[in-house]
């Protein structure tokens, strides 16, 4: 029997999306408020020049996690999505013409090392793309796409042989440590050690577990035709197909419960709404902070300020480039990492590395493009305007010592400061990433699915398994799986049965 109430879902980004779909396919009501009046939270359009831009995540990977979410939906990712997979996965600079890109094909890989730097350093990364393997492997079933474990249950989960595998994987280690273990050249180390970044930590502070991307890239990227944000409309399309509702431009402004249990949301229309469950796929600190009422906030821990990811500084341009053969994916390296990640501690970088995806660079025949423009930023750095054009500034002036040139035109170009994803995303200070991967325990105390209120699940890039698109679909099925499985116990459902391709486990 299918409970009457419906489970309320708190926002559509990937998170919400993907629950949602599997809850949905279940035959469950579901019914999802999103104060935003288009789907994706981070996965979002940017409006500029007559365009749109994707203004937040643009790396597809870890296909099989969006493969299975829309088999278990009913449907498949080839009909609901069309992607091409990139030969190139991104291109490199330092500057001077020193320039490396990473190819999809491993060997190809290996043989520009060789030419970049030395024989000595593509053995290098042969051997740590088998690490990095290994690492992946070892997490990819405990951890990854399980409900977040204790470092104990971790240890345990696989018995002695994956108790050995964890210790292989130097879970202390650092990450700027494992590459420097790997590669003399340190440029290769900035490289490798920029995959820290992806969850807004300092490769001299993050886990060097981080290093389960390398394979993770090499495994495949993809490019998403209609851009990232077509990613989430596939969700929503697919949810509203299940019989879903979603109601755009009304948020949450309040979750109460009543005895002990969560009983109903409060919408910003003043409505009450009687739920049997609500999943919050918004940051957990959020909660915790008492945006969603005081009956919820202490159902979840805070995250401190200075246990924040790193925030953003974004510009969305329009605009036409010369000099740099740019490729979808392309990072103009700093010279002095360390001082670069020291800066960030309290302020923007004066002289920040650069992302650019420049989205139309598959079929570009010359004229504007659209790119979207990274540096990172602290979560609680000194906001003000200035400082904004200051980081302009120097990252123009980083993209032209590498011979990029830009016909930068402000009335074709959107800044988004830390200061406007503090706005966008409230309780953050701008943080992208939740909570910082620094140190061996940071990865499990971020908030899991389930909370120590009946009724309430958390999900999105802040709670486990982490941030980032995949991560983040992730977490939506592990607080689908863990609302499902309640209540298959209180129905008196057999341990282990599936129903609708989501186990009761």
């Amino acid at each position: 029997m299918v409970e009457t109430k419906p489970i309320v879902i708190v926002g559509a980004g990937i998170g919400g999306l993907s629950a949602a779909c599997l809850l949905a396919a279940r035959g469950e009501n579901v019914v999802v408020f999103e104060r935003q009046p288009t789907p994706g939270g981070k996965m979002r359009h940017i409006p500029i020049a007559g365009g749109l831009i994707d203004g937040g995540p643009t790396v597809f990977t870890m296909r099989y996690i969006f493969d299975a979410l829309f088999a278990d939906s009913g449907t498949s990712l080839e009909a609901e999505l069309k992607l091409e997979p990139l030969n190139i996965l991104a291109r490199h600079s330092w500057g001077n013409g020193a320039e490396l890109d990473l190819f999809a094909d491993l060997d190809q890989s290996a043989d520009a090392i060789a030419r970049f730097s030395s024989p000595d350093e593509a053995r290098r990364f042969r051997a740590f793309q088998a690490e990095s393997r290994r690492v992946f492997k070892a997490l990819q079933k405990p951890f990854i796409e399980s409900q977040r474990p204790s470092p104990f249950g971790l240890a345990t989960s696989s018995g002695l042989s994956g108790f050995f595998d964890l210790l292989r994987i130097n879970p202390f280690e650092n990450l700027w440590s494992a590459v420097s273990r790997h590669f003399t050249d340190p440029r290769l180390k900035q490289l490798f050690g920029r995959y820290a970044t992806y969850c807004g930590s300092s490769p001299f502070e993050a886990v060097a577990t981080l290093m389960l991307i390398a394979h993770v890239e090499q495994e495949g990227v993809w490019s998403v035709e209609g851009g990232m944000h077509a990613v989430a409309r596939a969700f929503e399309r697919v949810f509203l197909r299940l019989g879903g509702q979603i109601r755009y431009g009304v948020g949450v402004t309040e979750i109460q419960s009543e005895q002990g249990k969560v009983d109903a949301v409060i919408t910003s229309t003043g409505e009450r709404i009687e739920c049997s469950d609500v999943i919050v796929n918004a940051d957990a600190n959020a909660v915790a902070s008492g945006l969603f009422g005081a009956a919820v906030a202490k159902a979840v821990g805070a995250v401190p300020v200075k246990a924040r990811s790193l925030s953003a500084i974004t510009w969305a341009a329009n605009v036409t480039t010369s000099g740099f053969p740019l490729e979808r994916h392309n990072v103009f390296f700093s010279g002095d990492y360390k001082k670069e990640f020291d800066e960030l501690r309290l302020g923007f970088p004066t002289a920040p590395t650069v992302y650019i995806c420049a989205q139309d660079r598959a079929g570009h025949q010359g004229g504007p493009e659209r790119l979207l423009i990274l540096v990172n930023s602290p979560a609680n750095g000194d906001d003000a305007p200035q400082n904004h054009q200051a980081v302009e500034a120097a990252m123009l002036k980083k993209l032209a010592q590498c011979g990029l040139t830009l016909d930068w035109d402000e009335t074709r170009v959107v800044t988004t400061p830390p200061s406007g994803f503090s706005g966008l995303f409230p309780a953050t200070g701008g943080a992208l990433y939740g909570r910082a991967s620094h140190g061996w325990m940071a990865s499990f105390r971020r908030a899991a699915a389930t909370t120590v209120l009946p009724g309430l699940y958390l999900a999105g890039g802040s709670v486990h398994p982490g941030p980032g698109v995949p991560m983040a679909a992730m977490s939506g099925r592990l607080a689908a799986e863990s609302l499902m499985a309640k209540r298959a116990s209180t129905r008196r459902f057999h341990p282990g049965a599936t129903v609708g391709g989501i186990s009761t486990r």
